[in-house]
């Protein structure tokens, strides 16, 4: 009866340990279908990749031990979709988000977002206008288009040729590139021979490249994504333009190789916000991290979600509370070394010293240069 009693006691400290521990949950907002689902699916397992180091090592906020989980959400790279989304974390409890993938996605949902008092930080969303809405939960771990139009545009009119034709999707993003750009393309001496645009549905672009090819440019321009930049790259070969190609961190992918195939050369380049993989502090070990978990090689986004997941969990811990309104406040004063560097953020909710690298085609993958 004594050894009953006991084992029946152990159980029940058991089961009230277990009740003890709260479940916080933290959303991840991407498109995980389509065309983008690749991108997408890097933020999610980057998201996914810190819940599950932080579960390990034991968080404890208010004196109670709290499980993380992630609420994964498809955004379609979508702006309606990613306002329904945003809707459904906000009314499902998370405490916060990681997303979106898309400007285009994340400036209407950071309204949703702010409404409901609920932090987002975005690892791959570039417009500007994301973070100059006034949104006191509002940050990104990755460097803006004012910092990388700057590099493409510098790069391509001092480097890569003079006369410049620039191309954009129209979206958010690719527009809000653009717009960069072709500021930095005449502040730095070169000339914009043409401006077209197409959508980020698009897969022929004959019309819009005889039009280019009319001019005769030293390097074209692309400001869109790598499903779409593929296709435009063999159908750059097939018209005989011999301009230089650069494109910014939506195509600076794996992806846009395989799907480029033997239209993409040396005479291609491309841009990320931030330092090569190889380069970032913790960029080595995330990396081998990553694969043994996920067995799939980073494409370019999970490192900038694995630190956003982070902030805003050291946040929480330095607010001892998962509570939006008493943590949040915090985001704003995180410093940490992550996997990128230094997180830490400038007052409108943009990551500190947020460098961008340029990268060649050399050997069958993307190779830094500057």
């Amino acid at each position: 009866m004594k050894r009953t009693f006991v084992a029946l006691a152990v159980l029940g400290l058991g089961a009230s340990a277990a009740q003890a521990q709260e479940v916080v949950k933290l959303g991840a907002a991407a498109p995980l279908t389509g065309t983008q689902s690749h991108l997408g699916k890097d933020i999610e397992n980057g998201v996914r990749l810190a819940v599950e180091e932080y579960n390990a090592k034991g968080v404890t906020l208010g004196g109670k031990k709290v499980k993380f989980e992630v609420m994964a959400e498809d955004d379609a790279a979508d702006p309606k979709t990613a306002t329904t989304v945003a809707q459904r974390l906000v009314d499902s409890g998370v405490k916060g988000v990681v997303g979106h993938l898309n400007s285009g996605a994340s400036i209407p949902a950071s309204r949703i977002y702010n409404e409901g008092g609920i932090p987002q930080i975005s690892p791959a969303s570039t417009n500007p206008k994301l973070t100059q809405q006034n949104f006191k939960g509002t940050f990104r771990t990755i460097a803006n288009d004012v910092q990388q139009g700057l590099a493409i545009g510098k790069y391509a009119a001092t480097r890569l040729g003079a006369k410049v034709a620039l191309i954009d999707d129209r979206t958010a993003y690719g527009q809000g590139l653009a717009d960069e750009v072709d500021k930095a393309v005449k502040a730095s001496g070169g000339k914009l021979v043409a401006r077209e645009f197409t959508s980020d549905k698009a897969t022929d672009f004959l019309a819009i490249l005889t039009r280019i090819k009319s001019q005769s440019p030293d390097v074209i321009v692309y400001s869109g994504m790598d499903t779409q930049a593929g296709p435009m790259l063999k159908q750059i070969k097939q018209l005989g333009i011999n301009a230089k190609f650069i494109t910014g961190d939506g195509a600076c992918t794996g992806e846009v190789i395989k799907l480029a195939g033997d239209a993409i050369g040396a005479s291609a380049y491309c841009t990320q916000p931030g330092l090569p993989l190889e380069k970032m502090p913790g960029g080595k070990d995330f990396n081998a991290r990553f694969k043994k978990r996920f067995n799939a090689d980073v494409q370019i986004y999970a490192p900038y979600a694995y630190d956003a997941a982070s902030a805003i969990i050291e946040a929480m811990k330095a607010a001892g509370s998962a509570e939006p309104a008493k943590y949040a406040p915090f985001i704003a004063k995180v410093n940490f070394p992550g996997v990128i560097g230094t997180v830490a953020f400038d007052p409108k909710g943009d990551i500190k010293e947020g460098a961008v690298t340029v990268y060649q085609f050399k050997a069958g993958k993307w190779e830094p240069v500057q």
